[in-house]
């Protein structure tokens, strides 16, 4: 008898799309049924995200993707993560007074970069038209959508704020003066009018990808570049520090600007090649935990009992402890992920993993970067407080949860889309006039520090928090996965995988499975805190799970039932049969196909 799951997996040979929202999971299943491809469809559903989540992702944000292209034969990374402005100087932002970067407001600005990693995808890989692509999230943003209650909830927590500080949100966000309802029918009319105007500029060109590049250039070195720039020239608004702040993102900077594709890091574990993004994400962490976990039984383990959540979540310690000291963009530093990577590494970390939880933050030492390690363990007892963990934007005016959305794609020809838009949501910034979206705040994950990897640099990117997921069985391109949430994402995709492969369960089993994660590390977001030993569990463990964990030693915390995490996840076999599941969590993610 099959096992009880909360929802089928879904199974076909045609096509399957499963992402963070209903209405956009059924538009990129209506992109494979107009003729589309994987990335056709995930372009499409990532823009009608943006109307439906917007507390989690918009068109100012940023995204990273791992894809397989069929025709390529190829695993590749489309690193959309816009850098740091020119005027973006940790002399500047000392000077502003600051010691920290705010989770919020114009000075928390990078590049936008969600924007062109979509039309890169759309032209490199797609086979659709800018209009194909952009009309189902006009229809939204004009005719309206259900809105979310998280959304109306956090709308409502922000209406003084915004009447008060950002009048341009106030306007956007609460249309009359009163904020929406839960599930009342929402319009953004300005925005279905931005991108009625980015299709009108790019039908300006004949040809599919000129269109395409129109496009790039109507956001990047057109109308929308000019709007930003005239509202930042003068715009001084308050962020989370207590004071108002100019921004320091121009025109110039957007246009020099584009994404790129890049080679994915990769790390095999029984059978399985994981492929991630490199260590300008926290994608190796992902990886590093899978080098630790290797020398463990696992598979003997119960997925859902004490012995493994102990073992999975010390091994997540060391490896976000690395995070720490060691990643950055590694164009502007040294980042050694093949040492991080070794067995001979890795098996000196093992030996760390005792019977009792560790309340230690204890980052491995490269030889050649003793002083790297030094230095930014010295900051980080003195910049990062212990107490709760903040979420990523505004959470002291507000109901926030969740901060991100997920997709995951895969055609009947064998094409696999694995990307993690997020940034610009509604409380990153102010809507910026004519343009119906805000700026992101990404660049509160830059140090205020000199001489690390992670300190704010104009060019760099962010060491961001954002990591899709692609695996390799036996080297064919297989599964697709990935999750919102922060330092959470590499945490529960690391739960889910190992309970799939370890345990035999199908997708939907494994993402039904209890989840939990720690925030022993310092948090990427303001105000960079962290709970040493903390581990947070849902109450779906069980008691005697609970006090198990208790007895080893962790500071628990006990989550409602199904309230962690929001995994969705993609697979094909070698038959060419499908697979899709996404969680029931929120009761808003779905996975459909045929």
């Amino acid at each position: 008898m099959t096992a009880f799951t909360t929802r089928p997996e879904i199974l076909g040979t045609f096509g399957v799309v499963t992402s963070t929202h209903w209405i956009a999971s059924a538009v990129g299943m209506s992109i494979l049924e107009k003729g589309g491809n994987a990335f056709d469809a995930a372009v499409a559903t990532g823009f009608v995200l943006q109307i439906v989540e917007p507390h989690l992702c918009g068109p100012g944000g940023d995204l990273p993707a791992v894809i397989y292209s069929k025709k390529k034969d190829k695993v590749e990374v489309i690193c959309a993560q816009g850098p740091a402005p020119a005027g973006a100087t940790i002399e500047h932002y000392t000077a502003e007074g600051l010691s920290l970067i705010p989770g919020d407001g114009l000075l928390a600005t990078v590049i936008p970069g969600s924007f062109d990693g979509w039309m890169l995808m759309l032209r490199d890989y797609g086979s659709m038209s800018v209009r194909d692509v952009l009309e189902p999230a006009i229809y939204y943003a004009e005719h309206g959508h259900p809105m979310l209650p998280r959304v109306s909830a956090t709308i409502k927590g922000l209406a003084a704020f915004f009447e008060q500080e950002w009048p341009t949100s106030y306007e956007t966000w609460l249309p009359g003066g009163s904020a929406p309802e839960a599930h009342a029918n929402f319009r953004n009319p300005v925005l279905a009018e931005t991108w009625k105007r980015i299709i009108a500029d790019a039908e300006t060109k004949s040809g599919r990808e000129a269109q395409v590049q129109a496009a790039r250039d109507a956001f990047y070195r057109g109308f929308v570049a000019e709007k930003i720039d005239d509202y930042l020239k003068t715009a001084e608004v308050m962020d989370a520090s207590g004071n108002r702040h100019k921004g320091v993102l121009t025109a110039n900077d957007m246009a020099n600007w584009s994404a790129t594709i890049e080679e994915p890091l990769t790390y095999d574990y029984h059978g399985w090649t994981i492929a991630k993004i490199g260590p300008w994400g926290q994608g190796p962490v992902f990886l590093q935990t899978l080098s630790i976990l290797k020398g463990f039984d696992l598979a003997a383990m119960d997925p859902a009992g004490a012995d493994f959540v102990h073992t999975v979540v010390e091994a997540m310690k060391l490896a976000f402890a690395d995070r720490e000291v060691y990643y950055g963009d590694p164009e502007f530093s040294e980042i050694p992920v093949a040492h991080l990577l070794s067995e001979t590494y890795a098996a000196a970390r093992r030996k760390l993993i005792g019977a009792d939880a560790s309340f230690d933050l204890r980052p491995g030492i490269v030889p050649g970067f003793e002083a790297q390690h030094d230095l930014t363990m010295t900051m980080l007892g003195a910049d990062s407080k212990t107490g709760a963990v903040y979420e990523p934007t505004m959470a002291h005016l507000s109901e926030k949860r969740g901060d991100t959305v997920h997709i995951d794609v895969i055609d009947r020809d064998g094409n696999m889309v694995s990307v993690t838009p997020s940034g610009g949501w509604l409380q990153s910034s102010p809507t910026v006039p004519g343009l119906g979206f805000c700026l992101n705040s990404r660049a509160q994950m830059f140090w205020l520090k000199s001489g690390l990897p992670t300190s704010l640099a104009p060019g760099k990117r962010p060491r961001t928090t954002l990591t899709p997921s692609l695996g390799l069985y036996e080297g064919r391109p297989t599964l697709a996965f990935g999750t919102p949430g922060g330092d959470q994402q590499e945490q529960w995709q690391l739960s889910f995988f190992l309970r799939y492969i370890n345990h035999k369960m199908n997708l939907q089993a494994a993402i039904d499975q209890p989840l939990f994660h720690t925030s022993h590390f310092p948090g990427s977001f303001y105000p960079r805190t962290r709970e040493p030993g903390s581990l947070m569990a849902e109450a779906n463990f069980g008691p005697d799970v609970l006090d198990a964990l208790r007895r080893k030693g962790h500071k628990l915390t006990v989550a409602d039932p199904w309230t962690i995490g929001r995994l969705t996840a993609a697979k094909r076999d070698a038959d060419g049969l499908l697979r899709a599941a996404a969680t029931p969590r929120l009761m808003q993610a779905y996975a459909i196909g045929r």
